[in-house]
Parts: structure tokens; sequence; C-alpha cells
């Protein structure tokens, strides 16, 4: 039997990630208090989403039960926000009696996706097409690595073919750089099945990039959260994608130290959709309109690709909101289409490969 291959996010967690809804939020407050504690001198991403909701409520309340000190608050304004988002976080600074700053990025989406280009399927997928449609590495060194022998030998001969290309070749090859496959992980081509057959079939018209979320939050955030000691955000890894992933800065998941001798804070990292259920319900948080008159059940930029019900959401969006719909399906509805034709090519593949298999069954009962 093959052993399945699994990251820290699951070998590293800590107890209280099992335990039960009531139990793991009075663990995550005593966790909370502990860090305020140890760093005060700590910044608060908030984006008035449902994870926000959850993880601003327990901060608040334990710096009141523990006498902390205040936390600073941001909310980052990307140029792409539903009204109901800006007016639910000025309706939650009110609430709390705390400063929500809200701050605006140097580039915003539409200078970012007009330059760069516009998401697709998922970060990590974005982030691999881009490099892909910089450098030109074709797709058929996948189809070398797959039917090659001695597989390491195969990736280390494409990395001498293809110098500066570590990741990228890992990413269509679906490996690790010791040529070792991975074809169940997240930061490969395959991870959205039959997604390297589709591109080569249709190869997209676009420019595809995630760098619209870099300037936009990423450094905008760097850039605000300076001078802090402790960075809090709301990631969760039930989010999955890049949130479920281990990165350099995040061995411990939820509290980590950075390089710059920052320490970044993830309260919600091991909360789940269940968990959250529980919380709103028990204590009464009502989130934006956004979830409770429009129908949604996960908020950010709006309209955003990465998201598989981001056209069913702008639908759902578009009687309240009828221009920010408009002006997302005009930054990114070539990722929208494409998702679309993508969408339908795999939904034709799995209806041939269960035919096949079925007249495979028949042949041999015959």
């Amino acid at each position: 039997m093959t052993d399945t291959y699994k990251s820290r996010v699951y070998t590293d967690r800590p107890a209280y990630a099992d335990f039960d809804a009531p139990a793991k939020f009075q663990a995550i407050q005593s966790i909370i208090a502990r860090r305020l504690k140890e760093h005060p001198n700590a910044i608060c991403s908030y984006s008035g989403g449902a994870d926000s909701d959850i993880m601003i409520d327990l901060i608040e309340w334990t710096r009141k039960i523990f006498d902390l000190p205040p936390v600073k608050y941001v909310f980052f304004n990307t140029g792409l926000e539903m009204k109901a988002t800006k007016d639910h976080v000025k309706a939650t600074a009110q609430k709390y009696g705390v400063d929500i700053e809200e701050v605006r990025p140097k580039i915003n989406i539409i200078m970012a996706a007009r330059r760069y280009g516009i998401p697709f399927v998922s970060k990590i997928m974005s982030s691999g097409l881009s490099e892909w449609q910089e450098k030109g590495v074709p797709l058929f060194i996948a189809r070398e690595y797959e039917s090659a022998g001695d597989k390491a030998s195969k990736r280390r001969e494409l990395k001498e073919r293809y110098p500066r290309c570590e990741s990228l070749i890992n990413f269509l090859c679906c490996c690790n750089s010791a040529g070792e496959p991975r074809p169940n992980i997240q930061l490969v081509i395959n991870s959205s099945k039959y997604m390297i057959d589709f591109i080569r079939l249709n190869p997209p018209g676009f420019k595809i990039s995630a760098k619209c979320c870099d300037y936009c939050k990423k450094q905008l955030a760097h850039r605000v959260q300076k001078g802090y000691e402790m960075v809090i955000t709301g990631e969760r890894r039930a989010e999955g994608g890049m949130r479920s992933v281990p990165r350099k800065d995040n061995t411990a998941l939820c509290f980590s130290e950075t390089s710059s001798g920052q320490y970044r804070f993830r309260p919600l990292y091991y909360v789940t959709d269940a968990d959250k259920a529980w919380y709103k319900d028990y204590y009464g948080i009502r989130y934006s309109d956004a979830y409770e008159v429009y129908g949604l059940t996960r908020t950010g930029c709006c309209g955003c690709p990465i998201s598989y019900k981001a056209v069913e959401d702008l639908e759902k969006i578009k009687p309240y909101e009828p221009n920010v719909v408009k002006a997302a399906w005009n930054i990114f509805g070539d990722s929208y289409r494409y998702r679309e034709k993508y969408n339908a090519y795999k939904a034709k593949r799995m209806k041939e490969e269960k035919t096949d298999k079925w007249k495979d069954q028949l042949t041999f009962f015959d």
C-alpha cells in the first residue's frame, strides 16, 4: 500500500485543533491572551468578512477579560469592495469601540490586472501559469517526466535544459526538486484535474497572474505593518489553497517568527466551518449584508476569479450593487469565461473516463 504524502499542516497539528467548538475557542482565547501579553504592540488585518468578525470578537472579549492593551486594526480597500463590506467595517468599529483604519494600495486592482494579468482558479495555479507564460517552458516536459523510468535523472536533466525554472518544472511535472512524484499536492498543475491537457488544447488568450493580490494586499500590508511587533490575521487552514500550505515564515502554522523579527499570529488557523457556525449562533454574531442579505458564503475582493463561485456570487450581488458587478466583469471577465471552458472540458473528460471504464467492465465479463 502506497503511503500518502502529508505536509506539516497535518503532521504538526496541536491538540486543541481537534477539540469541539466550545473547548477550542476557550483554548484560542488563552492563546490570544498569552500572545498579546508577550507582544502588546500588535496590528490586526480586518477584512469585513466572516472570519474577521469571529476574530475581532475573540480578540476584543479577550482584551476586556484580561485588561490587555488595544490592538491596531486596519482594513485594506483594494478598490473593488462592496458597499456592504465598507458599511460593515464602520459598523464593527462602532460595535467594539475601536478604530479600523482604511488604507488603499498605490496600485489598485484595475492597474494591477492591466499590467500583470488576472487570477485563474487559485493563487497557486495563477503563479505557476504566470511563470509558464513568462518563461515559455513547453508543456511536453510533463509527458517526458511521466514516461521516464528514472524520474530523478530526468528531473536533473530538465533542470539543466531549463535553468532558473526549478519551481516551474516541479509545477508542470507534478514532482518535487528531488524528482519524486507529488501528484496529490496543491503546488502542481494537475491539482486541478486535467488542467495541463486543457491548457495544451486551449492556450489562454490573456495574461494570468496573482499579482493583483500581491500589490493590493501583501505589499500594502507589509508597509502598514512595519513597526509592529506582532501581525494578526484571520487565515484558516480550512479555506484551502495557499492558506493550507506551510511557508518559510509559517513553520508553526498558528504562531511564528519571521526573518525580520516580527511575529505572525493566526488565531483561527485550526477553526473549521462548523466551529465558525457554532460561534456565530452561540454569541449572536451578525455578519455583513453580503452574507445576511445577499446570501454570499464568502467575501473578499469582489468577483475574484479564485473563487469557483465568483460568477454565481456576482449574480447574487447584482440586484443590490450592479456597478461593482459590472466592474468585476470588466476586470476578470476573461478568467470567468476561461474557467467555464475548463469546467466543461473537465466534465467531458470525466464522463468519457467513466464510460470507458464501464466498457472495459463489459469486455471483461464478455
